[in-house]
């Protein structure tokens, strides 16, 4: 595979921008470097801090999709999108009520389009992980709810609107410079259990593409195991590594939830230990017919808070996964299915009782700006 010539212009802007990263990373290294090793207070667990970890210097970040009942993206059938003052009143609670101030989006469709615009014609002080979303271009016999194969034709559609996906990212990328701090190329299309996997050689394409075009930081999102085992090819071509940890999904209780977290992270570390590893969700489901007692508010307050205590500790930007429920995910048969229910707040926009907390420690912030 050939890598494209790079545009002059582009290139000189992402080596200003390594440069800055290399610095930042030397100067982290020279003034901290007895924080390299971090043992957790309460979980007695070790892991080893990576300089230059931060993505724009934020540690509390959050995953934000925005589609509420009888709203959808589009995944192939045409999407349903919320409104501009929907959009509006999302992003206040995020960034006024909770002080967020990077949120993560995962495509480049209308939907992600619009967020963006009304964070700048609104001046809100919110930065954005940009998403490419990339549709199945083969079959995978290992996705455990998929019951029929995708049809020649279904995946050749889906490699055309991968392009333009792609595209789009880029786009939106150039438009919205000051907004958006990288690039995600695909979720969890690599992963084995994924119902729309995506040939790595083809992600890899896809980054070069992106890389070439934008001069914001190019990563890829998928699951810790898959980084583990296989990513070692991808990650050298990438800015940083975006992994994926679920305690709760693998059978842990919320008493093992951060030593399991960290033993995932530091999973990655030993097996990428050049990479900057960034988390791009992380999180605990408050209703779940798979998780039974493991699912609940109190449980998820507690991980959200033992989550961003180690990451701040670690200083490792961690998207917790995510602002709000939606229901349009998972099985349409079963209202009670985990998928539903990661939200901080819940699909009519009520907090859980993890909000109080984020407020509370959101205060003394607002107060000070």
């Amino acid at each position: 595979m050939n890598l494209p010539l790079k545009n002059p212009a582009i290139a000189y802007q992402r080596k200003i921008f390594l440069v800055i990263v290399m610095i930042f990373g030397v100067y982290l290294a020279t003034t901290h470097a007895d924080l390299a090793v971090e043992t957790d207070a309460q979980t007695g667990s070790t892991s080893v801090r990576h300089p230059g970890g931060l993505l724009c210097g934020i540690t509390q970040a959050v995953c934000y999709s925005g589609f509420r009942s009888g709203q959808h993206p589009d995944r192939g059938n045409g999407a349903v999108n919320p409104s501009d003052k929907e959009i509006l009143e999302d992003l206040q609670i995020l960034s006024r009520q909770c002080d967020f101030r990077l949120i993560r989006l995962y495509d480049s469709q209308t939907n992600s389009a619009t967020v963006l615009r009304l964070i700048q014609s609104e001046n809100l002080k919110i930065k954005v992980l940009l998403g490419a979303w990339l549709s199945a271009e083969i079959n995978n016999s290992n996705c455990p709810w998929q019951k029929q194969p995708y049809t020649e034709e279904t995946l050749a559609a889906n490699k055309l609107q991968n392009a333009k996906e792609i595209n789009s990212a880029v786009d939106l990328a150039k438009q919205y410079p000051n907004i958006v701090v990288a690039v995600a190329v695909g979720n969890e299309a690599l992963v084995t259990w994924n119902d729309h996997m995506v040939p790595v050689d083809s992600v890899i394409s896809y980054v070069r593409k992106v890389k070439e075009q934008v001069s914001q930081p190019v990563t890829v999102a998928d699951n810790y195991d898959w980084w583990v085992h296989h990513g070692a090819q991808l990650a050298k071509e990438l800015d940083f590594v975006s992994i994926h940890i679920y305690p709760v999904w693998e059978g842990k209780d919320i008493d093992d939830a951060m030593p399991y977290t960290i033993a995932n992270y530091q999973a990655v570390r030993n097996a990428l230990p050049q990479s900057q590893l960034v988390i791009t969700e992380a999180g605990w489901a408050t209703v779940a017919s798979e998780f039974g007692a493991r699912a609940d508010e109190k449980k998820q307050k507690r991980y959200y808070r033992e989550l961003f205590a180690w990451a701040e500790q670690m200083q490792i930007t961690t998207f917790f996964f995510e602002a709000f429920d939606e229901d349009w995910k998972g099985n349409p048969d079963d209202p009670l299915g985990a998928e539903k229910h990661w939200g901080l707040f819940t699909s009519d926009r009520k907090p859980k009782d993890v909000v109080g907390e984020i407020q509370l420690k959101a205060k003394p912030h607002r107060e000070s700006k």
